[in-house]
């Protein structure tokens, strides 16, 4: 049907129209059309490209066949874009590239194929703006589908709109972000309307009416078929409509020539449509280009492309109907035929799907060039698509030797691919195979504990990690150790007696020194080990480390949370900017936000707020858009501390209800510690000190005692205690960190012990606590703490009626405090201030102009205050170079400048 064609789907049409008058004043978005096969979506999408007018065009269609593909799907969409790929940054196009086959594998990250996609979106866009068509989303292959969403998620100011048609109940379109229309049946007068095209006697009528359900692929075809068939063709209901329509189809079908058939099975059992491959293996099956023409005259098949180089069905349910009732040798020789068709060493993966399509047992050539397949498609990041050539090619097998290897590799593809449930069984399955083969068991044992780890089932991934790291302990220490080092992570959540039965396994591993983990296991056991002496300091660890070779990303990470519970807060930020800025640099967004929660509680600890608030935010939102849905209750949790300091009770509460989500049998919920401190710290700054007392004691019991908010709240539990009245309550926590302090070295904590104990002692005692904790504050680098002890130390001048000297401190800390925009802790302290006699003034503006700033605003000015360019900063933000530049625009007014060089100029007044 054309765009004036359509009936009964005004709301729908004019959603689109919307979306389209958007895309022509420059904004972004995207829509998913879900509903049953034959409901109209793809006339939607015909009635889209043709309301679009001047706009460019994009439109694709995901193949059943292609899934095993990876971003064959994104290929074929993007192809008519593809002369714009030279505008973008050198990682991109190459990682694109690879993806596409058209350059060298790169092993790079997968999500930097989706900037690739965002940014080549916005490049092609041009000044016209453009739209982008994807039918039958729900047979797109994983990497493909991924890519797409991830730009779609990330599109804001470029001028595109991209429309997703999936199908009801047949395979996977998850898309959460994004906005749903779903389509319904026609009603009554728009489906008696579009039946009028037929002349039926009123009894046929009223039966099709009756059998379609409003669905307009069947009010057109049904009368169709009940014509050529006499009007016997089913009985009413006898089968589902889907299945009604595709006996429609074949019917039609049926009645060509034979040749004609079987050129259009060839045409079904490959996923591509091109003319001059289907015609080759058409050829071995005595079939030629003549027998498509009567396909053609029967509008079942119809020209892919302007130029005639490639075919495509009708409807998908045509092609569904002519391949699933092709007796079974038919589809065997169709199989082996485009496999014999598909030599050239290009078409290397699509000839191995075919073999293995052909294979009706074990096939060591299938199995071999379906393992070569899954080897590719690692390389360029399509893990989906080589955890199924990997499974397929083990079913193929005929060793069990080869069979388990290909299993345990395919588990390894299927977690870097995020499915869990997968990797796990594939895991298991493989272990079940193997015997007297350690290392092997080891790595399964790794790839099952980290999909435990990523579904929330802690214990079973703890035990697991014990048990790979016990099969090569005496033959490979080094692997071993990299279990236990992992099984670390596992334990912390599981409480502080796990943690040191770990750690008591690390350090009695017999690891070689020269080995880069050496220095590691020593580090990480300080973790629960009180000395005199302080622990090393992380740059340390890392320079022995370095001599000795390179650790894993992971261990990095897992250093960085080390060193945060050890103190050494400065270097374990130093290490995550680092990482943030290697995974920013190799277009890594999957594996930033580890590095960024790290960098977000850094800098929660030095009180920098408006650059937490900044980082969590971006780290949420990358998150959600790559569905890493684990992370997103710790982000969530640093947020609800933020919204706390704040004092917005409503957006603190609703943060750390996320953060506290996800508990799991034995084990807390990873955002726990944050949103338990959070809520703690909410009732502190508004006066309910009692509930806030009961959210820290929370922190002091298993299996949060030994986190690091578990101990860096002590000093906020401290203080409610003693507001309510019961300082005995502090005494246990207060000591235990008092022996941290003493362990870990650091001027700041020996402040935070001095001011908790001012706050517990006598009234000639006091003063010299306060003092002593003010004078080792660091002013600048910590300004948070030290207005914190100012403002307890001026509360106690003043009621020691020396209202004069009382000021002075009280003054340092509401000037603090209304810099990072504290609102509670700022009326504590003016209030105070009022009590000393000093005038009182009205709340001056948090954090000055850079105040006025969206978090995402922030980064953006920062970065472009330091010289880069918007295509420089799209590729850090993973956003697109359009976005970057509506951000600036947004931002200039805010903080009274009008150009980029007023920027660089004043960046500094500027506070930025």
């Amino acid at each position: 049907m054309g765009a004036g064609e359509l009936h009964g789907r005004k709301a729908e049409q004019d959603a689109i129209a919307e979306l389209l008058a958007g895309a022509r004043a420059g904004t972004s978005s995207s829509l998913v059309l879900r509903g049953d096969p034959g409901i109209g979506k793809t006339a939607l999408l015909d009635h889209a490209a043709a309301a679009a007018g001047d706009m460019r065009l994009l439109r694709g269609t995901g193949g059943e066949y292609e899934a095993e593909l990876p971003f064959s799907g994104l290929q074929l969409l993007l192809r008519p874009a593809l002369g714009s790929r030279a505008a973008l940054p050198v990682p991109q196009r190459e990682a694109l590239e690879a993806a596409f086959g058209l350059g060298p594998a790169t092993g790079s990250e997968p999500m930097l194929v989706g900037l690739a996609v965002l940014s080549l979106l916005a490049e092609h866009a041009a000044e016209t703006g453009l739209l982008c068509l994807v039918d039958d989303a729900q047979w797109l292959d994983r990497a493909s589908r991924d890519a797409l969403l991830f730009a779609a998620r990330r599109l804001h100011a470029e001028g595109v709109v991209i429309i997703f048609a999936a199908r009801d109940g047949e395979g996977s379109f998850p898309s959460p972000g994004l906005a749903e229309l779903r389509l319904s049946g026609l009603a009554p007068e728009a489906a008696a309307a579009l039946l009028d095209r037929h002349p039926l006697a009123p009894a046929v009528r009223y039966r099709l009416l009756a059998e379609a359900g409003g669905n307009p692929l069947a009010l057109l075809e049904l009368p169709v078929a009940l014509a050529a068939e006499g009007g016997s063709a089913f009985a009413p209901g006898a089968l589902p409509l889907t299945g009604r329509l595709q006996l429609a189809f074949h019917g039609q079908v049926s009645r060509l020539p034979e040749p004609c058939q079987s050129l259009l099975l060839v045409a079904a059992a490959d996923e591509t449509g091109e003319l001059v491959v289907i015609l080759r293996a058409a050829a071995a099956l005595g079939a030629g280009v003549e027998d498509l023409i009567p396909a053609e005259r029967a509008g079942l098949v119809v020209r892919g492309d302007a130029d005639g180089t490639t075919i495509r069905f009708r409807h998908p349910l045509v092609r569904a109907s002519v391949y699933q009732r092709a007796p079974l040798a038919q589809r065997l020789a169709v199989h082996r035929a485009l496999a014999a068709a598909l030599g050239a060493p290009e078409h290397a993966d699509r000839r191995a799907w075919h073999l293995a399509a052909a294979a009706t047992g074990v096939d060591e050539e299938a199995a071999a060039a379906l393992e070569r397949t899954a080897a590719r498609a690692r390389e360029r990041s399509g893990h989906d698509a080589a955890a199924a050539a990997y499974e397929r090619a083990a079913r193929l097998s005929a060793e069990p030797a080869a069979k388990a290897h290909r299993e345990a590799l395919a588990a390894e593809a299927a977690l870097e691919a995020g499915d869990l449930e997968r990797a796990r069984a594939l895991g298991a399955r493989a272990a079940g195979r193997l015997e007297g083969a350690p290392a092997v068991q080891a790595r399964i044992a790794q790839v099952r504990a980290l999909a435990d780890f990523w579904q929330g089932s802690y214990p079973a991934a703890h035990r697991t990690l014990l048990d790979g790291a016990d099969l090569v302990r005496d033959t490979d220490p080094g692997q071993a150790a990299v279990l236990l080092i992992q099984a670390v992570h596992t334990s912390w959540y599981l409480g502080e007696r796990q943690l040191a039965a770990t750690l008591d396994r690390l350090s009695a591993l017999p690891l070689d020194d020269a080995d880069p983990l050496a220095p590691v296991g020593p580090y990480l056991g300080r973790l629960v080990r009180d000395r005199a002496e302080p622990p090393p300091p992380l740059g340390d660890v890392l320079a022995a480390v370095r001599r000795r070779g390179r650790a894993p990303d992971q261990v990095l990470m897992i250093l960085c949370g080390s060193a945060l519970a050890l103190g050494q807060d400065a270097d374990a930020y130093e290490l995550a900017t680092a990482l943030a800025a290697g995974h920013r640099a190799r277009g890594g967004a999957g594996r930033l936000p580890t590095a960024l929660f790290f960098v977000a509680e850094a800098e929660v600890f030095t009180g920098r707020h408006l650059d937490a608030l900044a980082t969590a935010t971006e780290a949420l939102g990358l998150v959600r858009d790559t569905g890493q849905r684990q992370w997103a209750s710790q982000f969530a949790s640093v947020l609800a501390y933020l919204d706390a300091a704040k004092g917005d009770e409503a957006a603190c509460r609703r943060n750390a209800e996320e953060g506290l989500a996800g508990a799991t049998a034995g084990a807390a919920s990873p955002g726990a510690p944050w949103a338990h401190w959070s809520l703690g710290l909410l009732g502190l700054g508004l006066g309910r000190a009692e509930a806030a007392l009961a959210r820290f004691e929370r922190l002091t019991r298993e299996p949060m005692r030994h986190h690091i908010c578990a101990t860096r709240s002590t000093p906020d539990l401290v203080e409610s205690a003693v507001r309510v009245g019961a300082p005995e309550r502090a005494a246990e926590p207060l000591a235990r960190f008092e022996r941290w302090a003493g362990s870990v070295r650091q001027r700041w904590a020996d402040a935070l012990v001095l001011r908790c104990r001012g706050l517990l002692a006598a009234d000639d005692r006091a003063e010299a606590f306060y003092t002593a904790a003010l004078e080792l504050h660091d002013r600048d680098g910590r300004a948070l703490e030290y207005a914190r002890t100012a403002l307890l130390y001026g509360e106690w001048l003043r009621r020691a009626r020396r209202k004069a000297e009382a000021r002075g401190s009280l003054q340092d800390a509401l000037e603090v405090f209304e810099r990072l925009g504290m609102r509670p802790w700022a009326e504590r302290a003016r209030g105070e201030l009022t009590a000393t006699g000093a005038p009182d003034r009205a709340p001056r503006p948090a954090g000055g102009a850079a105040a006025a700033l969206t978090p995402q605003e922030l980064q953006i000015v920062r970065l472009a205050a330091q010289g880069l360019s918007n295509r420089d900063i799209a590729a850090q933000l993973f956003l697109s170079h359009r976005t970057v530049g509506y951000h600036l625009y947004k931002a200039y007014p805010k903080l009274g400048i009008a150009s980029r060089g007023e920027l660089k100029d004043f960046a500094d007044r500027l506070g930025l």
